[in-house]
């Protein structure tokens, strides 16, 4: 093997548990693992990226990945680290989203090479849509006791006397469904790993039981840490939502800003488990960081790798001059070279006004730009006054008193930029 795939992950902080044995499976020859993937929507968001990142290292380890997209099991929702059941998808919803995750994954995976650990992209609705109630309840179900499955400690959670809604029988069920994924892909493509969350270890040790008891052969564990923020909020969760891997989704921007804004103590972290920078690397930046933390040479570099790695290298230029509107310097040029949904970015939360386009025939004089018709200054005097000490400025250019905007001055044909001093931004949206 061209590397120790469980010594890479113990030193990039991304092993929480594994099964006796899976270290010395892994080193001999060439094996097969997999990680599941929940389609419940057209996009990962960075919540997947860990078991994205764990399959991208087992490859370049010289193994072979499968990415399980669980088509089936997405019908039924996973009641691990879950309160309530989740909505359930139809089919013609889940193969559209199945699409759309692989052209994701495939800018970490090499699906398409002819080496032999290509990856292999599946879906268990694939051979469980055919598999009748009765037929599993025969095949499978038979093997694993009640017992066995209400000591996992996702059943006993949703039991406890927290969950006020229980758990139905449709979600009970969900480990074996799971469990059974590993069994057919140990049948049927020799694999013989399953990795995810540490909150899946119980969902996937009822695996390498159905392939004891039914494949009369040994499945492996492994499982990672889940991802936590040094402050206690969730990683991947910001007051709008997931951090999409879609850009139609988060912004490149968006996405950028998230990795750059993260604290010392998590960029340290995430450096390691979302880059595949090398270990002197890593450790050099850390020590650069620690010497200058003013600096914040581990959230750029972060912030740089994973923007390329998930959107492009032209993403990140533009992600960055865009951060340079707001805390560098930068241009009228800049300004206008944003598309409208990274300048909406930009300046989300600055406060707005609405005038008509008519407005600017023959232009809009600066008094009426600044209060009369925006109410972004107090009153007329205080702009005369604050014209006069040139600290006024439109689209990142400084005026005079006489200056008037016109449909020149328009960014996307609809926004002008007011600014007084360094900070106070004010954003004219032209109907």
């Amino acid at each position: 093997m061209t590397s120790n795939f469980v010594e890479e992950l113990k030193w990039r902080g991304m092993l929480h548990d594994a099964m006796p044995g899976t270290e010395e499976h892994l080193m001999n020859e060439m094996q097969s693992a997999y990680v599941g993937i929940d389609p419940t929507a057209d996009s990962l968001h960075i919540g997947h990226l860990v078991g994205v990142m764990m399959l991208r290292h087992f490859q370049l380890a010289g193994h072979k990945p499968y990415a399980l997209i669980g088509g089936a099991t997405g019908m039924i929702g996973d009641p691990s680290g879950k309160s309530a059941e989740r909505n359930l998808l139809d089919e013609a919803t889940l193969r559209h989203n199945q699409e759309a995750i692989k052209g994701q994954l495939s800018r970490f995976l090499d699906f398409d090479g002819d080496a032999e650990n290509a990856a292999i992209l599946v879906n268990n609705y694939d051979w469980m849509k055919d598999f009748t109630f009765l037929d599993f309840i025969r095949d499978v179900g038979k093997h694993i006791t009640v017992n066995y499955m209400m000591a996992k400690d996702s059943v006993k959670k949703r039991l406890s006397a927290e969950s006020k809604e229980g758990m139905s029988f449709t979600e009970f069920t969900y480990q074996m469904v799971q469990g059974y994924d590993f069994l057919y892909l140990y049948q049927n493509y020799n694999c013989t790993l399953q990795m995810g969350g540490s909150d899946q270890w119980g969902n996937i040790t009822t695996g390498t039981e159905l392939i004891r008891r039914i494949g009369n052969g040994k499945g492996y564990a492994l499982t990672c840490p889940l991802i936590t923020k040094a402050d206690g909020t969730k990683f991947g969760k910001t007051e709008g939502g997931n951090i999409w891997l879609d850009a139609e989704r988060t912004s490149p921007y968006k996405f950028y800003q998230y990795w750059l804004n993260t604290s010392d103590v998590d960029a340290e972290k995430y450096i390691k488990i979302f880059t595949f920078l090398s270990k002197d690397e890593i450790e050099a930046l850390i020590k650069e960081h620690q010497e200058a933390p003013h600096m914040r040479v581990l959230q750029k570099r972060l912030a740089e790798e994973i923007t390329v790695m998930v959107h492009s290298q032209e993403d990140l230029g533009n992600a960055q001059k865009a951060s340079n509107i707001l805390f560098g310097k930068s241009t009228s040029e800049d300004l206008k070279n944003l598309d409208e949904k990274t300048f909406l970015d930009v300046f989300d939360g600055v406060p707005q006004a609405e005038i008509s386009k008519s407005e600017l025939t023959p232009g809009l004089d600066m008094i009426g730009a600044l209060a009369d018709k925006t109410g972004f200054l107090t009153s007329n005097s205080e702009a005369r006054r604050e014209l006069k000490q040139n600290s006024i400025s439109v689209n990142k250019e400084k005026v005079k008193a006489d200056y008037q905007i016109g449909e020149n001055d328009l960014i996307n044909g609809k926004f002008v930029l007011l600014q007084r001093g360094k900070k106070n931004y004010f954003v004219l949206v032209v109907n």
